[in-house]
């Protein structure tokens, strides 16, 4: 009877929750989240981040119908797969493309509200300047202003406490008091500059430098139209002019006229980034250069990988070579060794001034050839380092391949006195072929952005001559883009980068489609 009880006890303490407990916590924990990223939406929105708010609203609204809805019970198990892929797949590609349509770049990063802003905080000096001193006394903090031979000072203030307000100065004597230093000065500066100071006449200054106040006016007023600035300095009207994106003089007429103002502001061009690729010759010509060697780089790293690996899989399987197992850990080893140490060795290698290649070619051939600065042999040396970097992942596929040789084939074969090199060409080769495809063309795509590499053993070079943006030789379209993107020379230029990106997305999401139709074609 005790133990029944004991039964039943244990039984009510792991009764769970009513269901009306349990409906009142699902919806609190989800209203608390839709309301704390509802928050951060607007938050986002307000401060000009379209695309941000938009992310969040969108993945707040499918965790809410995903977790309130009974229909949709069995998807909240993949939500955070799917979550993973509109945050760092879907996301950032559309990001990519819009930027692409846009002037976004070092010198337009700016919405145009910023940009306005930012122009309406500029000054300038309208009339005399004057020295000035801060010094500490008994009362407080006391401003002296030298005016010709008479002395200006101000009343005692709290530094510390002082806010934007006027301060009158009057003539004085003298005021002892300490002088403070020039840290302190530097320490305070933006506490004295909210104090305006007037001078006995009425005229009104400014701290303009660590040492003087100066009369300080702003240089663009806003007109009416809330667009319109007029240049208090020079009369000059300028416009916002939305094909650039850049504040700009006009003339009479409104045309635009003179040199554009920074900072400027991020406007839609169009298609106007895809059209300087095939348009502007300093960028069409190194694009097509750059696109086909990007095509030779991969097929040909491809093609030598596959052919290595394939030779040395056949070789280190051969039943009458001895010590397979040693030669087959020594071909892995450069697979083992993380890649970037390998290409610094090499880019040592082939110095050449002090590297080892070139030490041996001079002293039996007598020849140092320029790696670094020939654009055929620094195309050579990338391709032959990286071919040393991708032959043991091919020779490795293709050792796993030949085990799915079916050994009669080869015992057929001898039967017919067939050696080892036409065992090779009839039966190797025809039966791994066609499983290699569908991977060698993977390894066409990765080495199509093959980034690393280029960076690190060449960064390019040898660079091109009389091209509108930077590019090498020995560019892939993704350094390219790179280089684009922060080493322009007219700006760090994210808008034709963006396009460039945008182009290699498609080509390489063409590969993908080659990819898995070749491997439905293997499947079948």
């Amino acid at each position: 009877m005790q133990s029944v009880q004991g039964i039943d006890v244990m039984t009510s303490s792991k009764k769970s929750l009513p269901s009306s407990q349990k409906v009142f916590i699902k919806w609190a924990l989800l209203g608390t989240v839709g309301i704390i990223n509802g928050y951060a939406t607007i938050l986002m929105y307000s401060r000009g981040e379209l695309a941000f708010a938009l992310l969040t609203l969108i993945l707040t609204a499918l965790a809410l119908y995903i977790f309130g809805s009974k229909k949709t019970y069995a998807h909240r198990y993949i939500y955070p797969g799917i979550a993973g892929m509109i945050l760092f797949i879907l996301f950032p590609l559309a990001y990519t493309i819009g930027l692409a349509f846009t002037n976004y770049s070092a010198k337009n990063q700016l919405s145009f509200d910023r940009a306005q802003s930012v122009l309406l905080d500029r000054t300038f000096q309208s009339g005399d300047s004057y020295p000035f001193t801060l010094l500490d006394t008994e009362q407080g903090q006391v401003i002296t202003i030298q005016q010709g031979e008479q002395l200006l000072a101000t009343q005692a203030f709290d530094l510390a406490s002082v806010g934007e307000q006027e301060m009158a100065l009057t003539p004085v004597e003298g005021v002892s008091g300490d002088k403070a230093a020039i840290k302190a000065i530097i320490a305070n500066r933006d506490k004295l500059n909210l104090l305006e100071l007037q001078l006995p006449g009425g005229d009104e200054i400014r701290m303009s430098g660590l040492r003087k106040f100066a009369a300080v006016k702003p240089l663009y007023a806003l007109q009416d139209d809330g667009e319109t600035l007029i240049n208090n300095e020079t009369g000059e009207t300028l416009r916002p002019n939305m094909d650039v994106g850049y504040y700009q003089p006009v003339d009479d007429t409104g045309a635009f006229v003179g040199n554009t103002v920074s900072p400027g502001f991020v406007v839609t061009i169009g298609s106007h980034n895809f059209e300087r690729v095939w348009k502007d010759d300093g960028i069409k010509e190194p694009f097509i250069s750059i696109f086909i060697w990007t095509i030779i780089f991969s097929a040909g790293t491809v093609i030598f990988t596959a052919i290595i690996g394939m030779v040395l899989a056949s070789i280190v399987q051969w039943e009458a070579l001895r010590g397979r197992a040693i030669y087959r850990v020594l071909l892995i080893l450069p697979y083992a060794v993380p890649a970037f140490i390998s290409i610094l060795i090499f880019k040592g290698l082939f110095n050449q001034s002090f590297g080892e290649i070139n030490m041996v070619l001079e002293s039996i051939f007598g020849i140092s050839p320029s790696w670094f600065s020939d654009p055929f042999l620094a195309k050579t040396m990338v391709l032959i380092v990286n071919t040393w970097l991708g032959f043991p992942y091919m020779m490795i596929l293709c050792m796993g391949l030949l085990k799915a040789i079916p050994d009669d084939l080869y015992e057929a074969s001898a039967i017919d006195g067939a050696n080892f090199f036409q065992n090779f060409k009839r039966i190797t080769i025809p039966l791994m072929i066609k499983p290699l495809t569908p991977l060698m063309i993977a390894s066409f795509a990765f080495n199509f952005n093959n980034f690393v590499l280029i960076q690190l053993l060449t960064s390019g070079g040898p660079n091109m001559i009389g091209t509108s943006e930077p590019a090498g030789y020995t560019d892939l379209l993704v350094s390219y883009t790179y280089r684009i993107a922060f080493e322009g020379s007219g700006g760090q230029d994210f808008g034709l980068a963006s396009a460039i990106a945008t182009l290699i997305f498609l080509l390489v999401g063409a590969l993908a489609l080659i990819n898995l139709r070749f491997t439905k074609v293997a499947q079948d």
